[in-house]
């Protein structure tokens, strides 16, 4: 990190403080991701119709939908019909709240530019919705994945004005085009391997890497292959898979950019 990004990285207000605001709204923004979660694979709009019990469809007061609590409130069923809520739902809300926390946290620890703070939230609730929409349909929306270029190019060039560090600029696109065209690659050559979903992830990906730098593009994209073998071989090990299992990569291609954007490149690589 530059003298100029690392003076970014001083925290403003103190972690005390911080932290739970970051956890709180990580969990209220998980519950719009469990909405996310649930709708846009069956095509449906996320903000034009109110919450229900996909049981008895009855509409789901603001109470009974608070973050968390509301699921042990209720023991997990609906309050009208009795019907079992899914237990998807506080693990979205709680997971968004820890990865929230887990970004501010780094922030205050110098690991990050501050100024890109604001896009690795971004970044991290989109993650999760990602995950675990392609962990149950294999698949990677583009109504998900691609708005993220647009909010990345965006707040990557507030960051470059910012800093003035402008050439970071050149490093996003390369990135972008380097590991996206990569994917591309993967998947023209291995026919069932990569799918359209994962090349497109990749290249939003990769622009976020390329600005950090060329070892956190490295290091994210090789780290994303290493986490999904080793979590393949778990699998066959346990007799839970074999080699023609299908298994979606998008999870593990996002934890990867995350050991990219937070490990140090220089110990890594060495």
């Amino acid at each position: 990190m530059t003298e100029s990004a690392a003076a970014l990285a001083i925290p403003l207000i103190p972690a005390a403080l911080a932290l739970p605001v970051a956890a709180g709204l990580g969990a209220l923004i998980g519950s719009f991701m469990t909405v996310v979660v649930q709708r846009v694979p069956q095509g449906m709009s996320v903000v034009r119709s109110c919450s229900r019990c996909p049981q008895c469809a009855h509409r789901i007061a603001w109470f009974d939908s608070l973050p968390v609590l509301s699921y042990f409130a209720l023991r997990g069923r609906c309050r009208h019909c009795g019907a079992p809520i899914s237990s998807r739902y506080p693990l979205i809300e709680a997971l968004t709240a820890v990865v929230f926390v887990l970004v501010i946290w780094a922030a205050y620890r110098g690991t990050q530019p501050a100024i890109l703070t604001p896009l690795l939230l971004y970044w991290a609730a989109t993650a999760v919705a990602l995950g675990f929409i392609d962990l149950e349909h294999h698949r990677l929306p583009n109504v998900i994945v691609l708005p993220a270029y647009v909010v990345s190019a965006v707040m990557l060039v507030i960051a470059s004005i910012v800093t003035g560090e402008y050439g970071r600029l050149a490093s996003a696109a390369i990135g972008m085009l380097a590991l996206g065209g990569f994917y591309f690659a993967l998947a023209t050559l291995q026919s069932g391997g990569m799918g359209s979903g994962d090349v497109k992830l990749a290249g939003a990906l990769g622009m976020i890497l390329g600005w950090l730098g060329w070892a956190q593009l490295v290091v994210g994209g090789f780290a994303a292959f290493l986490l999904g073998g080793a979590f393949a071989v778990a699998l066959m090990v346990s007799g839970r898979a074999n080699r023609k299992t299908a298994l979606p990569f998008g999870p593990f291609m996002m934890l990867g950019a995350a050991v990219g954007v937070y490990a140090d490149p220089a110990s890594v690589l060495l």
